[in-house]
């Protein structure tokens, strides 16, 4: 029995072990090259351990992607074939959740919690905003659904007009896809976009094989309308499947608009389609600056400068982010005024820096803890502001370049080193 008769009985198993298979040689391919470039490498117990593991929530969704790709460029001519590629965009789809959601578990991105709020060592603020959370998963569904209703429903059955509106859902999630792409890629992270880029090829090559499939039925004649040109026009324009996607896309506009009422039934406002994702922290669609992580089973560091650097942009102006004991700080002209002072009074009188130090460290921490909310935080700086114009006196004092002195604070050691 041929290979493609094989893989055709029995679709799904083939496509298991295969990424077993695949799995296997990927993960002896890596210990072999580490133990010829002499490196670290696993032993046999713990490579069969992981070996299921690896080949079932990784690289078996990277099968499903060459599974839809190839089905993209190559429409199938018989029917048992064009049932196990729909077979397998359900499973995609489905599975396409479950693998999103280990990856945000595993790259420790934290989904609920929100810009303003710390986390530990690695974590990652979450990349959708809390309050667009339903917006996201509202459109996400309207595109879901396009898909089903197109996929699933014989095209004889189907008016014309439920067909075109069925794939302006589909560019609703193809959209949604594109920005959560945008949102989210970087080399560590680009698992994350294989869900969305799955679901953009399944919705593309459902819209090619029904516009193949229409075609191939017999002739459709469009309705006329007696007295009615305009809609004559468009009766033809509908039963012509080659100008479905682009009366799709001119529908997509006003369906748009009524989902955006119909969220607004919800308590949700217009613009919460952009809210939805720069209401957040450390993505690339993000226009917030989150608060420095703590360190992991620590809270060192975060005093009172610090904290009030994580006040409300317009009044503490924060100026970029910074590097504190290896974490990311927020930092602002405040911060860095007051860390160059206290650089100056290490060097020039060391011991009076270690007492001032361990006053500091003694009482400046535990007020610091007690400042939670934002605008505890505005209050802090403008506490704080007398010192800074002290502290900021003392450095042009005793620093031929104070300026230079206060903007390398916080920078990478290598930064200050080619600086």
């Amino acid at each position: 029995m041929k290979i493609k008769d094989r893989f055709k009985e029995r679709p799904i198993m083939c496509s298991v072990v295969i990424s077993l298979v695949v799995g296997l040689i990927l993960i002896v391919g890596e210990n072999t090259i580490c133990m010829i470039k002499g490196q670290r490498y696993n032993d046999l117990d713990t490579d069969i351990f992981i070996w299921p593991f690896f080949s079932i929530f990784f690289v078996y969704h990277f099968i499903l992607t060459f599974i839809h790709i190839v089905s993209l460029f190559h429409i199938p001519k018989d029917i048992e074939w064009t049932k196990i590629v729909k077979r397998f965009e359900y499973i995609t789809i489905v599975l396409g959740f479950l693998y999103t959601r280990l990856y945000i578990w595993l790259f420790d991105i934290k989904w609920n919690i929100e810009w303003y709020k710390q986390v530990k060592g690695i974590q990652l603020h979450q990349p959708i905003w809390t309050g667009g959370k339903f917006a996201f998963f509202f459109f996400g569904a309207i595109g879901i659904m396009g898909y089903v209703l197109l996929s699933s429903i014989k095209l004889e059955k189907m008016p014309p007009l439920i067909i075109v509106l069925s794939i302006a859902a589909m560019y609703i999630g193809i959209i949604e896809c594109v920005i959560w792409c945008i949102q989210i890629f970087s080399k560590k992270y680009c698992l994350l976009c294989l869900f969305p880029l799955n679901y953009i090829i399944i919705a593309i090559k459902t819209v090619r094989y029904k516009i193949s499939e229409w075609n191939t039925m017999e002739l459709h004649h469009h309705y006329v309308y007696e007295g009615h040109p305009v809609l004559n026009y468009f009766s033809r324009k509908l039963t012509n499947a080659t100008y479905w996607p682009t009366i799709a896309f001119v529908l997509l506009w006003p369906f748009m608009g009524i989902m955006i009422c119909i969220l607004a039934l919800f308590g949700q406002t217009p613009d919460i389609i952009i809210k939805t994702w720069t209401e957040t922290a450390e993505w690339r669609l993000s226009q917030q600056i989150a608060p420095p992580n703590l360190p992991d089973g620590l809270m060192m560091g975060h005093y009172l400068c610090t904290v009030a650097a994580m006040g409300h942009s317009r009044i503490v102006k924060p100026l970029r982010m910074g590097e504190r004991h290896g974490y990311p700080i927020v930092v602002n002209r405040q911060l860095c005024i007051a860390n160059a002072f206290e650089q100056i009074i290490e060097e020039r009188m060391p011991l009076f820096h270690k007492w001032i130090r361990n006053l500091y460290d003694t009482y400046g921490f535990p007020v610091a803890k007690l400042i939670r909310t934002k605008g505890a935080a505005d209050v802090v700086y403008f506490i704080m502001k007398p010192l800074e114009w002290f502290f900021l006196i003392v450095i042009y004092l005793c620093d031929t370049q104070p300026e230079k002195r206060i903007a390398l604070q916080y920078l990478p050691k290598q930064c200050i080193k080619d600086s």
